[in-house]
C-alpha cells in the first residue's frame, strides 16, 4: 500500500487530518527526531506533540509488519499452489495481524496432528462424504466398513478418523475462530481460585481466592495481580466461555441439513474440534490480548507518573544536604553546593542499635553552619521518618538564619534507584574518592536540586512510580519510558557545558556514543563558546547537529539565541524580526518590547512577510520574550518542611497539604509529612465522577487533603481532595 493509503489510515483511526498523518510520517521516514518535529515542524504536522507523533510512529510500524505479514503469506500460500483469487482478497482486506494468521492457518507448516494421521490412513474421501451429507444411514455405513484397512481396524474408527479430519477444517475456518473469539469476548468469565491450601500463606491475593469477573470488566490491576500470583502458584485460572452458544452457531456453518445422517457426525467433529482445538486456542490468545492491553495500561501510567516526576520544579542555587537513611550501617550524609558540586561526607548513627542521637545532631548542626546548608533532602526508605524527627529537633534547635521560618528546611525524596546509580560506571566517573554508600547520599541531595539531570542517569524502570513494572512486558515499558525521558529532556533543554553524559544521550540526535564525544570534547578544548562549537565534535554531523542544536543551550555564547529554544535554523528570522521592530539582541529589555508582537492581529501577515510559518514565529516570539524559560518554573515548588507529624497527631477532619507520590488506578498516595503515605481513593478526588486518576493530579502536585479515617494498627490513612 502506497504512503498516502497509510496516511489516510493512520489519520482516519486517530482522527487527524490526512496532511498531519502524511507529514508527520514523511518527517519520520527521514531520521527525524519526535522531539525535533513536535518543536521545530509544526507546520509539517499542523502542531502534533510528542504524544501525538508517538502514536502515529507506533500505527505506521504495526501497518507496515501488517502488509509485510500480508505479502509473506500470499507467497506462502502460492507457494503451495493454494492460493485463489478469494483468498488473496481476503487476506490483503484483513485490517489486523489476527485475521492474516487466522485465514492463513489452513496452510500454515504443523507437526503432525490427528488429522494428518487420518489423511495418511486414506480417511479425506470419507470425510469430504460427510461434509456434503448426501449419504443415507445405510450407504454411510458401508462407506465407511469400506475404508477399513491395516490401520483402520473398524468402521467406527474409519468415521472417527475422519471426524478428526472434520474437527481440523473446523479449526481452520476463520469464520468459526471469529464466532468462538466474539462470544468469548463478549460473554467470557475469567475465574480465579486459590491453587491448593497453603498456597497463599501470606494472603497477598486473598480477594482472588475465589474470585470471577466478566472478560469485558476486567480491570487491568487486576490482571496484573492475578498473573503474578498465578506465576507464583497461588492462583488457578481459567476462561468460562459459552461453550454450547458457539458449538451451536458453528454447526449451523457446516451442518446444512440438520436431519441428514451425517449430522450427528458432523455435531461430533464440531463439539471435538471446539473442545480440543478452538477453545484452548482461544484462550491462550484472548488471556495473551487481555495481559497485553494490562500491560499497555500500567506501561502507560507508569510513563505518566515518569513524566511527572522527571518535571517536578528544581531547588535553584540551593546548597543542599542529602541524608540516605540507615539503621545498623548508620545514616550516610553528604553536602552539595548550589550547583550540585560534592563538597563532604560522613556518617551518623543515630538508630539503633548505636543511638548516638545528640552526637549525630551535633554532626549535622556542623556541617550545617561550615557549609551554609540551605535544605536538607532525606531519603524515604529504611529509617526515613526516624531520621526526619532528628532533622526536625536539628532545625528546631538550630539558631538565626537556621532557625524556624524562611531558612533551614527538609524535603522527603523519593530514593528509589539511588544504590543502582552509586554502583554505576557514571557514579564511580563523577564521584571516584567516594564510597559506594556515600554515593547514594550524594544523588538524593542532588534529585531535590534538580529532578530530571540527576534522574537520567538512573535506570527509568528502578524508578517506582508504578504498579506491577517488574510484571509487564519489560521490552515495552524500556521503550516508552525511554521516549518519555527523552521527551522531558527535551522539554526542559540542556545546558552543552555542565550536562552529564547520561544527561545528554537523551537530547534529540545525540544518544549514547555523541554524548560522551561531546564531554571529552568539552574536556579537552574547554567550554562551548556557541552552538556552531558543537559541529566541531567528532562524530556530530549536520543531521545531529539539526536535530540536537535547538534543545542544547550555550550560556556562555555571545548570541543571546544561543540560549533559548529557537532553532539555528531560525536566526535570520529572528534579525528580520528585530530590523522591523528597531531592535537589536543587545539592546536593554528588547525581551520586552518584542512582547507587543505576540498579540498582535496582523501576526499572520508578519509570519508572511519572514517567510516563516505561523507556529514557528509564535515560538520564536516567546522564546525571545521569555528567554531561558524552564516550563518546570511554572510548578509549585517542592513542600519544605520544618517539623514532623506522626500518625498520632492525626485526627478526622485535619487539613493538611501534601505531595502526591504515586498515581494508580483506584487513587492517590500522598505524603502528608508521616511515616505512612495516605491514599485518596479515586471517589474521594472530587465532587464529580473520576474515571481516571491522571485527569485530576500527577506525579509531585502539591495538594490540600482533608483526613477521613487513620488505622493505626494497618499503618492506612484515608485522605480526601473533596471541597
Amino acid at each position: 500500500m502506497s504512503p498516502p493509503s497509510l496516511a489516510g489510515q493512520i489519520a482516519a483511526e486517530l482522527k487527524l487530518r490526512p496532511d498531519q498523518a502524511a507529514g508527520a510520517i514523511a518527517l519520520l521516514d527521514a531520521a527525524n527526531t519526535i522531539p525535533f518535529i513536535a518543536r521545530y515542524r509544526k507546520e509539517a504536522t499542523g502542531g502534533l506533540d510528542e504524544v501525538q507523533l508517538r502514536q502515529v510512529q507506533a500505527r505506521l510500524a504495526y501497518l507496515r509488519n501488517l502488509r509485510e505479514r500480508q505479502q509473506a503469506v500470499l507467497g506462502s500460500i502460492a507457494g503451495q499452489g493454494s492460493l485463489t483469487t478469494e483468498l488473496a482478497a481476503a487476506i490483503e482486506a484483513a485490517v489486523t495481524l489476527q485475521e492474516v494468521e487466522d485465514l492463513y492457518l489452513p496452510y500454515r507448516p504443523r507437526r503432525r496432528t490427528r488429522a494428518m494421521i487420518a489423511r495418511e490412513h486414506g480417511l479425506e474421501p470419507l470425510a469430504e462424504q460427510l461434509l456434503a451429507q448426501a449419504v443415507d444411514s445405510l450407504a454411510l455405513l458401508e462407506l465407511a466398513r469400506a475404508f477399513v484397512q491395516d490401520e483402520v481396524h473398524t468402521a467406527e474408527d474409519a468415521l472417527a478418523g475422519a471426524r478428526d479430519i472434520i474437527a481440523e477444517q473446523v479449526s481452520d475456518d476463520a469464520t468459526a475462530r471469529a464466532i468462538a473469539r466474539h462470544h468469548a469476548e463478549q460473554e467470557g468469565t475469567l475465574l480465579v481460585k486459590l491453587a491448593r491450601v497453603g498456597a497463599d500463606p501470606q494472603n497477598r491475593y486473598q480477594i482472588y481466592h475465589d474470585f470471577q469477573v466478566p472478560l469485558s470488566k476486567v480491570a487491568p490491576h487486576q490482571l496484573l495481580a492475578i498473573s503474578r500470583g498465578e506465576k507464583e502458584d497461588a492462583l488457578r485460572v481459567s476462561l468460562d466461555t459459552p461453550g454450547d452458544l458457539i458449538i451451536g452457531q458453528i454447526e449451523d456453518r457446516f451442518i446444512h441439513n440438520p436431519a441428514a445422517p451425517a449430522a450427528p457426525q458432523l455435531r461430533a467433529a464440531v463439539e471435538d474440534s471446539y473442545h480440543r482445538l478452538i477453545a484452548p486456542a482461544i484462550e491462550r490468545e484472548l488471556r495473551s490480548s487481555l495481559a497485553g492491553h494490562a500491560d499497555d495500561h500500567a506501561i502507560g501510567v507508569f510513563a505518566t507518573n515518569l513524566r511527572a516526576l522527571l518535571l517536578q520544579p528544581p531547588l535553584r542555587n540551593t546548597v543542599t544536604m542529602g541524608i540516605d537513611p540507615g539503621y545498623r550501617t548508620g545514616c550516610k550524609v553528604a553536602v552539595v553546593d548550589g550547583m550540585g558540586k560534592y563538597l563532604a561526607s560522613f556518617t551518623i548513627y543515630p538508630h539503633d542499635p548505636q543511638k548516638a542521637w545528640d552526637q549525630s545532631k551535633d554532626q549535622l548542626a556542623g556541617a550545617v553552619q561550615r557549609w551554609s546548608v540551605q535544605a536538607i533532602a532525606i531519603g524515604n526508605g529504611t529509617a526515613s521518618r526516624e531520621t526526619e524527627q532528628l532533622v526536625a529537633e536539628l532545625i528546631g534547635d538550630l539558631p538565626g538564619k537556621h532557625g524556624r521560618g524562611p531558612g533551614l528546611a527538609y524535603a522527603l525524596v523519593n530514593e528509589a534507584g539511588a544504590s543502582v546509580y552509586s554502583a554505576s560506571s557514571l557514579a564511580r566517573q563523577e564521584l571516584p574518592e567516594l564510597d559506594v554508600s556515600l554515593r547514594g547520599a550524594v544523588s538524593i541531595a542532588r534529585r531535590l536540586q534538580d529532578p530530571l539531570a540527576e534522574l537520567v542517569k538512573i535506570d527509568p524502570q528502578s524508578i517506582g512510580v508504578g504498579l506491577y513494572q517488574h510484571d509487564v512486558d519489560q521490552k515495552k515499558l524500556a521503550e516508552a519510558l525511554d521516549a518519555v525521558v527523552e521527551d522531558a529532556v527535551n522539554a526542559v533543554g540542556v545546558d552543552a557545558n555542565t550536562a552529564s553524559p547520561a544527561l545528554l544521550r537523551h537530547v534529540a540526535g545525540i544518544g549514547p556514543k555523541l554524548a560522551a564525544a561531546i564531554v571529552a570534547h568539552r574536556d579537552t578544548h574547554g567550554p562551548f563558546q556557541s552552538r556552531n562549537d558543537l559541529l566541531a565534535v567528532k562524530g556530530l554531523g549536520p543531521k545531529a547537529f539539526q536535530q540536537a542544536a535547538g534543545f542544547l543551550r550555550v550560556p556562555e555564547s555571545k548570541n543571546p539565541l544561543d540560549r533559548t529554544t529557537v532553532h539555528p535554523e531560525s536566526y535570520p528570522v529572528v534579525q528580520a524580526l528585530l530590523e522591523l521592530a528597531g531592535l537589536n539582541l543587545r539592546m536593554a529589555n528588547f525581551s520586552g518590547r518584542l512582547a507587543q508582537f505576540r498579540s498582535a492581529e496582523d501576526l499572520a501577515e508578519l509570519a508572511t512577510l519572514l517567510d516563516v510559518g505561523l507556529p514557528t514565529l509564535q515560538d520564536i516570539l516567546e522564546a525571545l520574550v521569555r528567554p531561558g524559560r524552564d516550563p518546570r518554573d511554572d510548578l509549585p515548588a517542592p513542600i519544605l518542611r520544618h517539623d514532623v507529624l506522626s500518625m498520632d497527631d492525626l485526627r478526622e477532619g485535619m487539613v493538611l497539604q501534601g505531595t502526591v507520590r504515586n498515581v494508580v488506578d483506584f487513587g492517590a498516595f500522598v505524603d502528608i509529612g508521616v511515616k505512612q503515605d495516605g491514599l485518596v481513593h479515586v471517589s474521594e478526588m472530587a465532587e464529580k465522577f473520576v474515571r481516571n486518576p491522571h485527569d485530576v493530579v500527577q506525579v509531585g502536585d502539591i495538594v490540600e487533603v482533608k483526613v477521613l479515617k487513620v488505622d493505626r494498627d494497618r499503618n492506612r490513612i484515608s485522605l480526601s481532595m473533596r471541597p
